[in-house]
């Protein structure tokens, strides 16, 4: 496998990720760092994946949202261009916030190679975390009318940060997911949301597939518990990334304060059996 993958198309991969979530049942999506994760994720046999934009932050040495559009869509060209599967790019709230600045963010995330895009409607400003409604609407429907403008289908998906925020009122959540539906979007998500009975509340008051955050801490809700409750993608964010760093940080420290070198026996068994991986 080369570093591009040149034969599937960007048309077919966008078909593809529509045709997973029109299928019945739940999927994993989830969130390769790089293209080296990326590739071993596709090489375990997962259909498509989604950029983390915390994972790719940290590779760079920066905090989470403290990455430029630039650098945001050097990462999603970099994995898009590694696998034949879909990917939809984590971009953040679009990188402004204007409706026409998300549009552009969308039509940008095409050219880089990504099939899917999803936006946020927080503000980044710790006193009003929360984008206004109809602004944040606007922003969305300004994201789908670029979506919809492209020969193949992208898949847009809407995300409610309240819970992320401090802010748990599901009445509130669950009405934006309703304005965001309305607007146009193709997939619902309210990253934060971990317990059955407000996934289950999310799902039966929106008409569109809902996306749900896992890989956080505490939560252990399987696959088939959350396929059961109606939700249709699965993805852990910045998760296999946040766990990549922790077994870093155990070598490291085991090195530092010991001076032993234990962790060796935990790492994959060889460098030719990674090698055949990128191969």
């Amino acid at each position: 496998m080369g570093l591009t993958k040149p034969n599937v198309t960007q048309a077919e991969k966008g078909r593809r990720l529509r045709e997973l979530q029109e299928r019945a049942g739940a999927f994993i999506i989830p969130n390769p760092y790089d293209a080296g994760t990326a590739r071993l994720l596709e090489m375990l046999g997962f259909e498509a994946l989604a950029t983390t934009s915390s994972g790719y932050a940290f590779t760079l040495g920066k905090p989470d949202y403290g990455i430029t559009r630039e650098e945001s869509l050097a990462g999603v060209r970099l994995i898009a261009n590694a696998v034949e599967v879909p990917v939809s790019a984590d971009l953040e709230n679009g990188f402004g916030d204007a409706p026409e600045t998300a549009a552009e963010t969308i039509r940008l995330a095409v050219a880089a190679g990504a099939v899917g895009g999803s936006i946020e409607d927080s503000t980044r400003e710790a006193a009003e975390p929360i984008y206004e409604l109809s602004l944040a609407t606007d922003r969305v429907r300004a994201a789908v009318e670029a979506a919809r403008s492209l020969p193949f289908p992208f898949t847009l998906t809407a995300r409610a940060e309240n819970y992320l925020h401090g802010r748990t009122n599901l009445g509130d959540t669950i009405k934006r997911l309703q304005a965001y539906e309305q607007a146009g979007a193709d997939v619902l998500f309210a990253p934060g949301l971990t317990s059955k009975e407000d996934i289950a509340a999310v799902v039966s008051s929106v008409g569109k597939p809902v996306n749900v955050l896992m890989g956080l801490r505490g939560v252990k809700l399987s696959l088939t518990e959350l396929s059961v409750l109606g939700v249709k993608r699965i993805s852990v964010g910045g998760g296999l990334g946040r766990a990549a760093l922790a077994g870093f940080l155990r070598a490291a420290r085991e090195m530092r304060e010991s001076g032993t070198f234990g962790f060796a026996e935990e790492a994959v068994g060889s460098f030719s059996e990674l090698t055949r991986n990128f191969k």
